[in-house]
């Protein structure tokens, strides 16, 4: 168990959030108790946060906050602790994508994560059997803030066919994530597109791959195996990929033409067996 006293605040955004949140804590004459009723939750939580045991939320965060007038720290902080809660390998690229006023990516297995219900992520994030599953979560969500900007980078996403029809976490998970897909279809700045199953062979069989682009850096093709995240900047590379997309583009389906897929999945495979079966019978 980690000893509050011993807490080393550079050993990581992490610990170094738990020890201002006792330092303030304590400034306020607080015990952990009398914070957590403040803000609506355990004292133990304040606690296991305070000793680095547990990853903050954005909401806790924004309550302490508001509980102890530190203006705005604890929602600065927040997004260093979960960005760190990303795997090493992996944030090299979030922190790009951060960056990307333009994001181009095709998925062949999943939904893109920055399209990802909390608990579609959940479902997908278990299946590696993480330590911490809870931060891995709340950092994919933290991921997401980047299209809640006034001007969010333009996203263009072609989802393979099969990723509608793989039921991650169950019939219920499958519908609201689906759903949110269709929110999503009626912003301006992202556009959605379905490969179907019936173009057979296609320019990306290899598997999924994202390309970002930047006002003043040179644009980036990311991948992933099994193990890691590869980024390159090469030109060939980056040429390379920007074909291959719009090879993909041009086999999709239109957008609205997806969105009618996606929303006729979401019906017929994840919605409500019994109304159907009630239409059925009737």
């Amino acid at each position: 168990m980690a000893n509050v006293q011993t807490l080393d605040p550079t050993a990581s955004p992490l610990a170094y959030y738990g020890f201002e949140l006792r330092r303030h804590r304590e400034a306020h004459g607080l015990k952990q108790g009398q914070l957590g009723e403040i803000i609506y939750c355990t004292g133990s939580l304040v606690g296991q946060i305070e000793t680095a045991r547990k990853v903050p939320t954005r909401d806790f965060s924004e309550r302490v906050d508001a509980a102890l007038g530190t203006d705005g720290l604890f929602s600065r902080l927040v997004g260093l602790v979960l960005r760190s809660q990303l795997p090493t390998w992996f944030q090299p690229y979030a922190e790009m994508e951060a960056k990307a006023t333009y994001i181009s990516t095709y998925q062949a297995q999943v939904v893109y994560g920055l399209l990802q219900t909390e608990e579609y992520a959940r479902a997908v994030l278990a299946t590696g059997m993480p330590d911490d599953l809870d931060g891995l979560v709340a950092a994919r969500m933290e991921r997401q803030r980047i299209l809640e900007r006034e001007q969010p980078p333009l996203t263009w996403v072609v989802l393979d066919e099969a990723v509608l029809l793989r039921p991650i976490g169950g019939r219920d998970v499958m519908r609201r994530q689906l759903g949110n897909l269709l929110d999503f279809t009626r912003n301006r700045w992202m556009h959605i597109q379905v490969l179907p199953n019936v173009v057979g062979e296609h320019a990306s069989l290899a598997g999924s791959f994202n390309v970002l682009r930047f006002d003043d850096d040179p644009d980036i093709v990311y991948t992933e195996d099994v193990i890691a995240g590869h980024m390159t900047a090469s030109p060939e590379t980056v040429r390379e990929a920007a074909l291959r997309y719009a090879r993909l583009q041009a086999a999709a389906l239109s957008v609205e033409d997806s969105a009618a897929l996606i929303a006729r999945v979401m019906e017929e495979r994840y919605g409500d067996r019994s109304q159907s079966e009630e239409r059925t019978v009737a």
